[in-house]
């Protein structure tokens, strides 16, 4: 068959979301040598790359080399970044489809999902997502004031998640400078009155689902024990016998080592529990969090967590949930309310043709960074196969001028690749004046400001 897209009307493609999976995406569609593309990747906030730069852990600068991948992606003439413009309200589903070949949802899993028990409103419970932002420089948690006033807390769930609010509490402000934190968390956790974190898994050790590297860490904090009760740790011949997987045999390894060690009376502690469930936050009499109960469990032939009634309460005044992610619907867009995803068939919109998801919201939150690469790449594969049968609906203004006049009459304000490169140079050059890696603008208006200076 004959391509209907030619260097004169290249094939265009509208990606919603610059995190991970819309980056692998933009990659991927530039990859491929059919017929030429034109790829405008758009975001609501200024800056790109979604959980990268406001999900991942402070600290582990590392994971964030991906970007360089990302900004190569970006720098390229066939690829748009269009940044600071909402889907739903700047672009619609219906600008989209008059103006693209195909669309493209990659926005992630904003969400998260709740404890479902007594207590979880009052002050001081919140969400590990929140905390993220909030640490992360996201701006919708600039303004939010966070007091660490607590000298317990708890933190329920055994992902990664989990591990990096617990080591970020952790930390002293000497290792904390050597991060990308936001410079408004810094003073904060520097007053911070934390002694005892909880990390609370109501599974055994062997069913944890953080990795063993970021495991390690907590033998290595330099002002923080960790703690672990070694009949929390302790598994039967068969429970041994029955793990498979490398990441969780070391995990148990790790978790063995740190319950025979001696704690060193280090000023902080961090508690590492499992088999055991919170059923209820205690108000402290004035609205605010006064202690977690939580129920010990055992776990049944089916490896399920089931309660034994025996509680205890857990001197803490702060609660953060950590217990999974969850989608959010964009308007216009199917969404499968149960499962928290765009419904789709291999990242097929169902019911859409010429509409594509990737990422968490096409499968839900699994998998780390890299594991969206094949994700995205694999929805790819359909959009362009679907591209070669003639499946596609033809756009009735396929060119950048007609959507840019479009977003123009919206009232968009388009912060573009160029602006996030400006920058990206402010707070490298910011956070070399203070000795740390970077000095992260989390207000909107003000990263706004420092372009027009530009």
């Amino acid at each position: 068959m004959t391509s209907p897209y030619s260097p004169e009307r290249p094939l265009r493609v509208a990606v919603i979301g610059s995190g991970p999976s819309g980056m692998f995406a933009a990659e991927a569609l530039l990859k491929h040598k059919d017929f030429p593309v034109e790829v405008d990747v758009y975001d609501r906030l200024p800056t790109p790359y979604g959980l990268v730069r406001y999900g991942v852990a402070p600290d582990h600068l590392t994971i964030k080399s991906v970007t360089k991948g990302f900004e190569k992606t970006l720098a390229d003439p066939r690829v748009r970044f269009l940044g600071n413009v909402e889907f739903g309200r700047e672009l619609t589903v219906e600008t989209a489809r008059e103006h693209y070949d195909a669309v493209m949802y990659t926005v992630g899993a904003s969400s998260d999902r709740r404890l479902g028990i007594p207590g979880e409103d009052l002050q001081g419970s919140m969400s590990a997502t929140e905390f993220v932002a909030w640490y992360n420089g996201h701006p919708d948690a600039e303004a939010r004031e966070m007091m660490l006033s607590a000298e317990g807390v708890a933190v329920v769930g055994v992902g990664n998640v989990a591990l990096d609010v617990s080591r970020i509490l952790a930390k002293t402000v000497h290792e904390l400078r050597e991060s990308d934190i936001a410079p408004h968390a810094l003073p904060v956790l520097e007053r911070s009155h934390v002694k005892d974190v909880y990390i609370l898994g109501r599974r055994g050790p062997a069913q944890a689902a953080f990795t063993t590297k970021e495991l390690r860490e907590f033998g290595e904090l330099a002002d923080a024990d960790p703690i672990v009760k070694p009949a929390e740790v302790q598994l039967s011949e068969a429970e041994e016998a029955a793990i498979t997987d490398n990441t969780k045999k070391k995990n148990v390894e790790v978790l063995r080592g740190f319950a025979i060690r001696t704690p060193e009376g280090k000023s902080r502690r961090v508690h590492l529990r499992f088999l055991v469930s919170p059923v209820e936050i205690l108000d402290d009499g004035e609205g605010r969090v006064g202690g977690l109960k939580i129920e010990r469990n055992r776990l049944d032939e089916h490896g399920q967590a089931v309660g034994t009634g025996e509680y205890e309460t857990l001197p803490v005044q702060l609660v953060l949930r950590s217990v999974g992610y969850r989608g959010v619907a964009l308007p216009g867009v199917p969404f499968d309310e149960k499962r928290g995803v765009i419904p789709n068939e291999e990242g097929r919109v169902v019911g859409r043709p010429g509409e594509y998801t990737a990422g968490w919201i096409k499968r839900g939150p699994s998998g780390v960074v890299g594991t969206n690469r094949k994700d995205a790449t694999d929805t790819v594969a359909h959009l362009l196969a679907d591209a070669r049968e003639g499946r596609l609906p033809s756009p009735a203004h396929p060119t950048r001028e007609a959507v840019d006049a479009a977003l123009r009459a919206a009232g968009a304000d388009v912060y573009s690749f160029d602006d996030w490169r400006e920058l990206d140079a402010f707070e490298l050059a910011q956070g070399q004046t203070q000795g740390r890696p970077r000095h992260k603008v989390a207000s909107r208006s003000e990263m706004l400001s420092i372009r027009r200076r530009a």
